[in-house]
């Protein structure tokens, strides 16, 4: 067997454990102990009163994004590059959602 053969046997296999760990956290998820198990999830973060999930460690804006403006990552300087290699990972905050403007009133 050949050294490339080898390594297709083994990247074949590893995606098959991939697929296989896919297809578990699906069943465990769609199953009836997974409702249970968010359930009581939800009813920790409401009593214990926790914020959004701290996704990176490294700076305020990547730790809380729900909390982050989209000027964050720039408040050095405004053409200053990011220096934090988890703000290119993430997407910026949605911008917030204007107001309808009300409909103009007949004369």
């Amino acid at each position: 067997m050949r050294r490339s053969d080898a390594f297709l046997l083994v990247l074949g296999l590893l995606a098959l454990l991939l697929e296989l760990a896919w297809v578990d956290a699906a069943e465990r998820r769609a199953g009836p102990e997974g409702a249970a198990v968010r359930a009581a999830k939800l009813a920790m973060v409401r009593r214990l009163g926790l914020t959004d999930l701290c996704l990176f460690t490294e700076a305020r804006y990547t730790r809380h994004p729900s909390q982050a403006d989209r000027f964050a990552p720039f408040q050095d300087h405004p053409q200053a590059l990011e220096h934090f290699p988890s703000g290119s990972l993430m997407a910026p905050p949605p911008l917030p959602e204007l107001p309808a403007d009300p409909a103009p009133s007949a004369p």
